[in-house]
């Protein structure tokens, strides 16, 4: 056990959009405070080139807004370290790869990551052609042609989306069907939109930014947008065993902010829920953060 301070009020483990607004009102609270983060702050919201949807804030980029609310926090002298978190013990001992460390309560925010396509220069085009989020960056495609790749239903719904805003759509699933035949009768009734089915992306295409692709049929399209819709991973693998984790890992909240272990918070992505924004990530955190203090002064 790490021996360097007493023990913790809250420990937050995530240092994206969820887990700051958190420790911002905890510390705000005046409760002492840890941050856990395995590699970098910021969480998936880096990766957005611009952010135009958050309230009151008309534009900015991703690692802009993480980097303000990063700074917020550590003028709060929010103790924040960067190593990975391993487990979970009873009596809310955390586990990292450097030491062991305490608290009254736990918020689980790590968040998860897009599924990406894995093929060449994907990482080159993000920002540059590719997303991951049509709501977050639709608009910087209006009145171009743009490609939706994914199945589900979201896919299905960002093409609806899309659609309103960009010239022409290619729905592109490589399975040869979808599976809500309600959304895709919404989908058949706009003429902008056009499905290929039983076809992958194969190769991607473009100088700085992407201007096409490659699909395994060997034809290609040429588009200014990709937006990448083939699901989510939450990072909640070492927390399977110590709470309800549903069957695509993430957790499961009856209430949105408790989960199936007292004292252990959840906040953002890595959660069930409908709706994965910045705001939502946002507002989970400060959910959490006040939820847990309320309890914590109830319980003395």
């Amino acid at each position: 056990m790490n021996r360097d301070d007493d023990m913790y009020d809250i420990i937050i483990v995530g240092c994206g959009p969820a887990g700051m607004t958190a420790a911002l009102y905890a510390r705000r609270a005046n409760k002492k405070v840890l941050v856990f983060e395995a590699k970098a702050y910021g969480g998936q919201i880096i990766n957005a080139h611009m952010v135009k949807n958050y309230p009151g804030i008309h534009d900015i980029s991703g690692f802009d807004y993480a980097t303000l609310l990063y700074n917020q926090i550590k003028e709060l002298d929010c103790e924040i370290k960067y190593e990975a978190v391993i487990r979970i013990e009873d009596d809310n001992i955390v586990v990292t790869n450097k030491d062991k460390y305490q608290a009254k309560s736990i918020i689980l925010a790590t968040g998860a990551v897009s599924k990406k396509m894995n093929i060449a220069r994907e990482d080159d085009f993000i920002g540059k052609g590719i997303s991951y989020c049509a709501t977050c960056d639709g608009n910087f495609y209006k009145d171009k042609d743009v490609c939706v790749y994914g199945g589900d239903n979201t896919a299905l719904e960002d093409a609806l989306y899309l659609s309103d805003i960009a010239s022409n759509v290619y729905l592109i699933n490589k399975e040869d069907k979808f599976i809500d035949n309600i959304l895709l009768d919404e989908i058949n009734n706009k003429d902008n939109i056009h499905i290929i089915t039983g076809c992958s992306i194969v190769e991607l295409l473009g100088d700085e930014n992407l201007t096409g692709i490659r699909l395994s049929s060997d034809n290609t399209i040429s588009i200014s947008g990709l937006f990448i819709v083939i699901g989510n991973s939450p990072k909640n693998e070492i927390f399977k065993n110590i709470i309800d984790i549903d069957k695509d890992g993430y957790i499961i909240s009856s209430d949105g902010v408790h989960t199936s272990k007292p004292k252990i918070y959840v906040a953002g992505d890595n959660r069930v829920k409908k709706l994965r924004q910045l705001v939502t990530a946002c507002s989970d955190g400060a959910i959490a953060a006040t939820t847990a203090i309320m309890e914590m002064n109830d319980n003395g």
